[in-house]
């Protein structure tokens, strides 16, 4: 598994696409907003994690199931996610806590991933 997080629009699908053709990996991907669950269990690419995440909370389902099962299905996936916790807190209370929850899930993507990359302006730093 490997997480690439970074804020909106800093380039992180296209280094996800170099770093699968380094990979030999082939370049399908999982958005996270128009997507099935069954799509990001085997695509080797998953976009917009956190919209995933997003969705999971609105349908009241296990997000820790949701990861559980990336795990256990899709181990070398490529796994692409906003950093939302930069920003101003959302006054509304769903975002605050889809938020807090793809926080979470980030968090503990990280710890289960061999790689860890951010981007910034289109420059990925490993920090795993």
């Amino acid at each position: 598994m490997i997480l690439i997080i970074g804020g909106a629009w800093q380039g992180k699908l296209d280094f996800a696409m170099e770093l699968a053709e380094d990979k030999g990996i082939k370049k399908q991907v999982a958005e996270g907003k128009t997507d099935s669950f069954d799509a990001a269990a085997n695509y080797p690419i998953i976009h917009d994690f956190h919209e995933y995440i997003k969705r999971i909370l609105k349908d009241g389902t296990s997000v820790e199931d949701f990861i559980s099962t990336l795990e256990r299905d899709n181990p070398e996936v490529i796994i692409i996610t906003n950093e939302l916790g930069c920003g101003i807190v959302p006054m509304d209370f769903e975002d605050r806590m889809w938020r807090e929850e793809a926080g979470r899930a980030s968090v503990r993507i990280a710890k289960i991933s061999k790689e860890v990359y951010r981007l910034v302006c289109g420059i990925a730093t490993r920090i795993k």
